[in-house]
């Protein structure tokens, strides 16, 4: 997982939301702090560990080298499950399937919150298993509490522990342990939650999730391709048996399905009514998803192996060879699995005392041992081959060597994944088209404010540049894109202006919506009244145009 996280991720360009956690992660922390108050308190505790992160070389790998480290970690935690609930082969199988999957790798190479809070809530599954079996709560409880803060959508986790616990039907003093370190996950988060409902404006405009929604998270659970969807979903139901095992006991499907479906089902839910749902908010619920598939295929493994095929004929044996001289006769292996290991002697019976210690003597009540009939054994259709060793080995192999083949397959959607254009935007190709066009002394107008980002992800492309609209800048502010002015004085301004480049939101630009601020109203009206466009330079979503009085157009450089 490390080394898929590492290729690539110079991509050479940050996208918006990057570029708020560059350009807030390296204000000061009395700044950050000021911020939490006003926006974005949901990212606190990730933006001062960015902060120090940052200040150790501030660009754009170190950005999202965390996210990478938090994604190998998340593979190898997966895999601790899987070992846990299972065995070691299936938490093999699921730590790899994880790694491959381009959802985590997505994700590994982004600088935000999601990878690092996938990683706190597998390890906080992990410990709530060993938890449930040994009594100890006070891990759990601390490193969920942790998680949280990264973001409080993981507290869904509790809902999907506690539903498997119910699976489990657990004692009452389980249910007590648990109880407690919920209950003080949840005091803990409570400051969180206040804040970030006075600042929900930020998710206005997410839009209710649809059942197409929840199927597309599905397909990005256990893949895109679709012959790869349609087998992990057989051997994702398949590791669903035994879903409530002996009580109080835990199970694989108990565990990992309720952590894969339980916090997508309860965000959708909840968002019918007010909608929050996006499905990187939901990350952390993957990590149940490759152990299913990984317990299903070792359950297919199983089945396999005790099928009989065709066997071979076994020779006759002359009876010298059926009976060591003076010794116990030997064993014929017709049940054994593993066909290269050395005979096995039978042992031989007591001695009794009425036929002298003779071992099927003449006088002896015990009749010869039965010699097999030549013919057909059954044996396993998996066996294993002398220099493959034994069938679980064969197994462990040939799931390692399909796991290569998915890689194989999905190779071209995570080579794919490494572009900047996979991402919403690409704000270092804006950057680059302002450069070549502004100069030294140029007023530069950001519609709608949020495009100003560009200049605070990479301010070299705007130096020298006059920023028309600004009167305090986020630092100052504690804001994340700056205070602007009145519509008033923006007018006033604008007016001693004969030309302005325009750094805009097409979709905006075009009237596909309208700005809900009085300022960014006004800044469409002085430009649709006083101001003709010229030259337009298009990157993506974004676009970057000469406005001109009439007049002024053929001289524009």
């Amino acid at each position: 997982m490390f080394a898929l996280g590492l290729w690539g991720l110079d991509r050479g360009g940050m996208w918006r939301d990057e570029a708020v956690t560059f350009q807030v992660s390296g204000r000061t922390v009395p700044q950050i702090w000021r911020l939490l108050h006003e926006v974005d308190a949901v990212h606190g505790l990730y933006y001062l560990l960015m902060h120090a992160v940052l200040a150790v070389h501030p660009g754009e790998v170190v950005l999202r080298l965390p996210s990478v480290c938090a994604a190998a970690l998340t593979a190898g935690l997966v895999a601790a499950l899987g070992a846990r609930l299972v065995r070691p082969r299936v938490g093999l199988w699921a730590g790899l399937l994880y790694a491959i999957s381009p959802m985590a790798g997505h994700y590994a190479q982004e600088g935000r919150s999601y990878a690092l809070v996938a990683a706190g809530a597998t390890w906080a599954t992990l410990l709530f298993v060993r938890a449930v079996r040994r009594g100890s709560w006070w891990g759990y409880g601390a490193v969920l509490g942790v998680t949280c803060w990264l973001h409080e959508f993981a507290v869904l986790l509790l809902l999907a522990h506690a539903v498997s616990l119910a699976l489990a039907r657990a004692g009452v003093r389980v249910w007590r342990g648990w109880g407690c370190a919920a209950g003080t996950v949840s005091l803990a988060l409570l400051p969180m939650v206040l804040v970030s409902r006075e600042q929900s404006a930020q998710v206005a405009w997410l839009r209710v999730p649809t059942v197409e929604t929840a199927q597309g998270l599905l397909r990005t659970f256990l893949g895109p391709a679709d012959g790869m969807y349609w087998t992990c979903l057989g051997l994702a139901v398949l590791g669903l048996a035994g879903l409530a095992g002996r009580r109080g006991e835990l199970t694989c499907a108990g565990v990992c399905l309720p952590l894969a479906v339980v916090p997508p089902v309860a965000l959708m839910l909840v968002s019918q009514v007010s909608p929050l749902y996006v499905d990187r908010y939901v990350l952390y619920a993957l990590s149940g998803a490759p152990v299913l598939v990984a317990a299903g295929a070792e359950r297919m493994a199983g089945a396999l192996g005790r099928l009989p095929a065709a066997g071979r004929r076994v020779p006759a044996l002359p009876h010298s060879r059926l009976r060591s001289s003076g010794g116990p006769p030997v064993a014929l292996r017709n049940d054994c699995p593993h066909d290269d290991e050395p005979p096995k002697r039978c042992p031989a019976p007591r001695d009794r005392p009425h036929d002298g210690g003779a071992l099927n003597g003449p006088h002896s009540s015990h009749p010869p041992p039965a010699v097999p009939r030549p013919g057909r054994v059954r044996r396993p259709l998996i066996v294993g081959v002398r220099w493959l060793g034994r069938p679980s080995q064969v197994a462990g192999l040939a799931g390692v060597l399909g796991l290569v083949l998915v890689l194989v397959q999905q190779f071209p959607l995570l080579r794919d994944d490494r572009s900047p254009e996979r991402r919403p935007d690409d704000l270092a190709a804006v950057s680059r088209v302002a450069a070549r066009r502004l100069r030294a002394g140029d007023s530069v107008l950001f519609l709608p404010a949020q495009a100003r980002n560009v200049a605070l992800a990479y301010p070299g492309a705007f130096r020298g540049a006059r920023d028309v609209a600004l009167a305090e800048s986020g630092a100052e502010s504690g804001t994340l894109y700056g205070r602007e002015v009145d519509p008033g004085t923006l007018r006033r301004r604008m007016a001693r202006l004969d030309r302005v480049w325009v750094v805009a939101d097409r979709d905006l630009l075009a009237g596909r919506w309208k700005p809900g601020s009085h300022v960014e109203r006004a800044k469409l009206a002085v430009l649709a009244q006083e101001f003709v466009p010229g030259r337009e330079l298009v990157q993506g979503e974004v676009a970057v145009r000469l406005y001109v009085r009439p007049g002024r157009v053929g001289g524009a450089p």
